[in-house]
């Protein structure tokens, strides 16, 4: 049974006309005949009662007609949805948060975009810089908030944003009530920080910008920022945490303190397959629009 037969019978019964049916599906009336009596051989029973006065419809022509029109209904649903598919407007995107970035630029940039695409779903997970990448090309994830420098040369890094680095330090420390840390104020001071597995470009950025010259005296790994300020108000030793993070968490017995000049910064970025869809394809213009980010063309 053809759809096209399907259809010129629907049209058929709306006009009652074969003249009026064949001029709306813009055929000639006797194809239009010729194709209404194939589609009653095929079925084996007589569809219209062709009159002198006009055309009617027979009980099983009825019948035909209101299965005909529910199929009509369910493929253009069915291209509707191919074609918003095709374009963008619905699907899934799975994206990664990373742990230091939950918020800020992130947040804004799923936010928009769940205002503006509100057909696509977002499968949102958080995960550390290097589990990001790992789930990136094992196929877990479409894209990934990450933290550079990255050596990823089977994936696309699209820089986003660059944020000063702030060090945490207790409220008791003598550090606290300075308003600019040098460097050699911290070269002996004990440091919390997270394991450098997890991010190893970042992490070594951090060390050479404020430690240059030798490594930091780590004494203690946290999973987190969280983490790592609470250990900081524990007195367990100091923490670099990137500023906008820092703020956020606003921990209790902890102070935030700017490095002398030149600061220290680490970057974020968005890291995603070469080979795009449609639904990725609005994130990343999207992360092209907002005021401040970098937006770095594909």
């Amino acid at each position: 049974m053809e759809v096209r037969r399907l259809r010129y019978l629907v049209h058929l019964a709306e006009h009652r006309s074969f003249t009026r049916a064949a001029a709306s599906l813009h055929i000639a009336q006797p194809a239009l005949s010729q194709q209404i009596r194939l589609l009653e051989r095929e079925l084996g029973a007589a569809l219209v009662d062709r009159r002198s006065t006009g055309i009617a419809l027979t009980p099983v022509g009825e019948i035909a007609v209101a299965e005909a029109r529910q199929v009509m209904d369910r493929l253009d649903r069915a291209e509707r949805a191919i074609r918003d598919a095709v374009t963008g407007q619905v699907g899934r995107l799975r994206i990664a948060y990373t742990r230091s970035a939950p918020g800020g630029v992130t947040a804004e940039l799923v936010d928009r975009f769940r205002e503006q695409h509100p057909g696509i779903e977002l499968a949102l997970t958080t995960g550390w810089t290097a589990r990001n990448i790992a789930d990136l090309r094992n196929g877990s994830l479409d894209a990934a908030f990450v933290r550079p420098p990255l050596d990823i040369p089977d994936l696309r890094c699209d820089m986003l944003t660059t944020e000063e680095l702030l060090l945490a330090v207790p409220a008791g420390h003598e550090l606290a009530s300075v308003r600019t840390v040098r460097r050699d104020q911290v070269e002996d001071e004990p440091v919390v920080l997270w394991p450098r597995e997890n991010a190893p470009g970042m992490y070594d950025r951090i060390a050479n910008q404020i430690w240059p010259g030798s490594t930091p005296r780590v004494v203690r790994e946290e999973p987190d920022d969280e983490q790592l300020l609470r250990a900081v108000a524990d007195n367990a030793g100091i923490a670099p945490v990137p500023a906008p993070r820092a703020r956020s968490l606003r921990t209790r017995g902890v102070r935030l303190k700017h490095l002398a000049a030149p600061r220290p910064t680490v970057d974020l970025a968005l890291a995603y397959h070469p080979e795009t869809s449609p639904a990725l394809n609005h994130f990343l213009d999207l992360c092209g629009q907002l005021p401040g980010l970098g937006g770095a063309s594909r």
